[in-house]
């Protein structure tokens, strides 16, 4: 292979490599956010849009490559209701505990159950509503 082919070939595959390890960066997050939260794992896959029970288990173990988009926007929904649980509450076991209490807004489900309601809209109004509670100190 000529030199400038070699060259121009590298940085997609950085590219690949960079995007590959934010995968499994976000990935261990989801898990770690999953775990401080209590979920089962049947709650972590269907947070997750219910992919097939083997590559949840790979996901699990750390052995990630490319994420679907969906997957990431379902992750970034997670964080985002993390992070703003964590700014709405000094103490953290609060802001953790948060996601598996009983909530009015829910129809009196905990919103862990409603963001494993399997919908990525599901994940959207919890995301909106912890938003919304935050917003006098963003």
């Amino acid at each position: 292979m000529p030199a400038l082919a070699r060259e121009a070939a590298q940085p997609y595959v950085a590219e690949r490599s960079s995007e590959a390890s934010h995968d499994a960066a976000a990935m261990l997050g989801f898990f770690r956010i999953m775990t401080l939260w209590g979920a089962s794992n049947p709650q972590m896959r269907r947070i997750l849009g219910s992919p097939p029970e083997r590559t949840f288990y790979e996901w699990k173990a750390g052995r990630v490559k490319r994420l679907p988009e969906d997957v990431m926007r379902r992750i970034g929904y997670v964080a985002g209701v993390f992070k703003a649980l964590q700014m709405l509450y000094a103490d953290t076991a609060q802001a953790d505990s948060w996601v598996s209490r009983p909530n009015r807004y829910f129809a009196g489900q905990a919103p862990l159950e409603r963001m494993a309601a399997g919908d990525v809209t599901d994940l959207a109004i919890v995301r909106a509503y912890v938003d919304a509670a935050r917003a006098p100190w963003s």
